[in-house]
């Protein structure tokens, strides 16, 4: 198995903790290498429905080190609140490891995201107001705090105060606010340090030495590829790079390190947020969609916000898949469109310059319609089937014409929302 990335072909909301969760039952370590707490994961096992927003989704096999690596946005206080969450509800304690390079999510990043989202009003990127787009802002300014910062007192308030210098004058002069002192944070940050003391270390060199004996990795990726700030359908887009690529380089493994990369896709489309969405389902279409869509319908992890919904769109997930460098793609939710008589697919687009099939600039993509085609529907329940063979013939041709389209092999489709409800088509 070696180093698997696992990351989204779409917009996020693939699946991906599900199927991270899956394999990480044969790997030794699992790795959150970008992003913050602003998308979540899904997780249903015999404790009950988990979403982990931080912790890596390996936390419920004991034979799993969980890694929060460098590149990762690291919210302490929900970190330490998923850790509670977990020790209350019965699950034993994970091996964690956080990364000294890891750089913090601070208040002043989440009043500032709010504030930003405020502002903009009908212009807004549909935000989480988690305080990720200020936190890379600060990371890439040079102004970001990291969790080696927090047990040197001199130098965080040295650190601080040449972050709420620029930061003072947007509140006063932009925002209207009352400008906030380095002092008012020193205390909560040191309890912080020692909240996490028993979990930082230096990663990138534990990493190492795995990978170099061989140890099963998995490194978990945060949305999807259109969701990527430099291919996708920005400025739509999360603030770091959602992409296989940047897997290494967040965990902080060798380019090379990656052997496979599972690109995990849905039935039909979703995401939260705001930005085109070609597909997009609208009225009680929608609704239905929505509804039947998972364990507890479409609804986002983190916000609980309806999912747009929509058809599966094959120009956007081959664009997605490619981005990635997909070696197989993961189908989840394919029991949802057991409803369906004939199920609307999405083969290419009609813009202002003809019919596409390339996946095209944001500009281009606002105006974008869908040209769909039809494929015959299953109308059964599949969720309690285990071998792909056992699948109506309907649902086994709506896999392979996904397969065909997007030019990489279905290795696994997901029926149901367990680790369990998961079909291999590997031989």
């Amino acid at each position: 198995m070696a180093v698997t990335a696992i990351v989204g072909a779409n917009w996020g909301d693939e699946g991906k903790g599900k199927m991270t969760d899956a394999l990480a039952a044969r790997s030794s370590f699992v790795v959150r290498y970008q992003g913050g707490s602003n998308a979540g994961h899904t997780i249903i096992n015999d404790l009950g429905k988990f979403a982990l927003r931080t912790l890596p989704s390996g936390v419920f096999h004991s034979n799993v080190t969980n890694i929060i690596g460098p590149g990762v946005a690291l919210d302490v206080e929900v970190l330490l609140d998923e850790l509670r969450e977990l020790s209350a509800r019965g699950v034993p304690s994970p091996k964690l490891l956080v990364s000294e390079r890891a750089q913090i999510v601070l208040p002043v990043h989440r009043l500032f995201d709010g504030l930003e989202e405020e502002r903009l009003g009908m212009r807004s990127f549909g935000s989480t107001k988690r305080g990720i787009a200020p936190f890379y802002a600060d990371k890439y300014a040079k102004l970001g705090i990291q969790v080696s910062d927090l047990r040197d007192v001199s130098r965080l308030r040295d650190r601080l105060e040449q972050m709420l210098e620029p930061k003072n004058a947007l509140l006063r002069h932009l925002y209207g606010q009352a400008p906030i002192q380095a002092g008012e944070w020193l205390t909560r940050l040191q309890e912080y340090a020692e909240l996490l003391a028993p979990y930082v270390c230096d990663t990138t060199s534990v990493l190492h030495k795995a990978y170099r004996s061989g140890a099963a990795i998995l490194l978990e990726g945060q949305l999807g590829a259109l969701r990527d700030p430099d291919h996708g359908i920005y400025p739509y887009t999360t603030s770091s790079s959602t992409l296989a690529g940047f897997a290494p380089v967040g965990a902080g493994l060798p380019p090379y390190a990656i052997t496979e990369v599972i690109a995990v896709t849905k039935a039909y489309s979703s995401c939260v947020g705001a930005g085109p969405f070609v597909t997009e389902l609208q009225g009680d279409e929608a609704e239905e969609l929505r509804r039947l869509g998972g364990d507890a319908g479409e609804y986002g992890v983190v916000t609980g916000r309806p999912r747009r919904v929509g058809w599966f769109d094959a120009v956007a997930t081959r664009y997605g898949c490619r981005l990635q460098g997909a070696t197989s793609v993961t189908l989840t939710n394919l029991d949802v469109l057991g409803y369906l008589d004939e199920i609307p697919v999405c083969v290419a687009y009609e813009t202002e310059e003809g019919v596409v099939d390339r996946f095209p600039v944001t500009s281009q993509l606002i105006s974008a319609k869908p040209v769909l085609r039809r494929l015959p529907g299953w109308k059964c329940g599949i969720s309690r089937i285990t071998r792909y063979e056992e699948l109506p013939q309907a649902a086994r041709e709506y896999v392979e014409w996904i397969e065909a389209e997007i030019g990489v092999p279905v290795t696994k489709v997901s029926v149901g929302p367990r680790r369990e409800q998961v079909i291999s088509r590997e031989q």
